[in-house]
């Protein structure tokens, strides 16, 4: 039975982090730039000095900042940064990400899904299968609009990579699925959807079932580079 509580509330580091990474990631901080100190920084936002420390923690796991004795806490260079962390995804797209950010998640997931779509109509179970069947009805029943059915568009993507039995691949599953919603979520911003993709997903789906390899990833093919085209973004450059 799905739990239909609201998931708790953040922490107070928690959020202090997020406010801070979505400042450094949409460009309001720079790298290079100095964060205040413990002092200063936790009176400034009226919180104590450990829960602005933890905050600070969380960041420098992620690759945005780095603590020197004496130094500071500094802003590190966009090439540290954990890109595919799903929060820095979240705060990424919290604001207006570049294009060419958008594209090149795409790129890698036309690296990665229909590898992933092929190895699972070689290895899926029945409960895959079913799994997948389920997050495809989510997605009928309440369209990519809804955060409902973003979630099972979700769903449907972390059960390929899942079906697909191999370990690294699985390990991808929370990146890719904050990628899939990011992105379907950004796409709907200024518009509607110009389709209904939904058949796209049908398609993959037929042919794991099918155990049709070559098919499987034909079809995710098509599925990642129709979702980029409806997005109306250039190309590569």
């Amino acid at each position: 039975m799905d739990d239909d509580r609201p998931p708790p509330a953040p922490r107070i580091h928690g959020t202090i982090a997020r406010k801070i990474g979505i400042e450094i990631v949409g460009g309001v901080r720079k790298p290079g730039d100095i964060l205040d100190g413990e002092i200063e920084a936790s009176e400034e936002l009226g919180i104590s000095r450990t829960a602005y420390r933890e905050a600070i923690r969380i960041l420098a796991a992620k690759g945005l900042v780095e603590s020197r004795p004496k130094a500071g806490t500094r802003i590190t260079s966009r090439n540290r940064w954990n890109l595919l962390d799903p929060d820095i995804l979240a705060w990424t797209f919290e604001g207006e990400p570049d294009n060419q950010f958008i594209v090149d998640l795409f790129e890698l997931r036309e690296v990665i899904e229909p590898a992933a779509a092929a190895f699972a109509a070689q290895r899926r179970s029945d409960h895959d299968l079913a799994e997948m069947a389920d997050a495809l009805k989510g997605m009928e029943a309440f369209g990519l609009a809804d955060e409902r059915g973003r979630a099972a568009d979700q769903r449907f993507h972390r059960a390929i990579l899942t079906a697909a039995r191999n370990e690294p691949l699985t390990a991808l599953a929370s990146t890719v699925g904050a990628a899939v919603s990011w992105t379907t979520k950004f796409k709907q911003r200024q518009r509607s959807l110009p389709r209904d993709p939904l058949p796209d997903h049908h398609r993959v789906h037929e042919a794991i079932a099918a155990k049709d390899a070559d098919g499987a990833r034909r079809a995710m093919t098509d599925l990642l580079r129709l979702a980029l085209t409806d997005m109306e973004l250039p190309g590569r450059k």
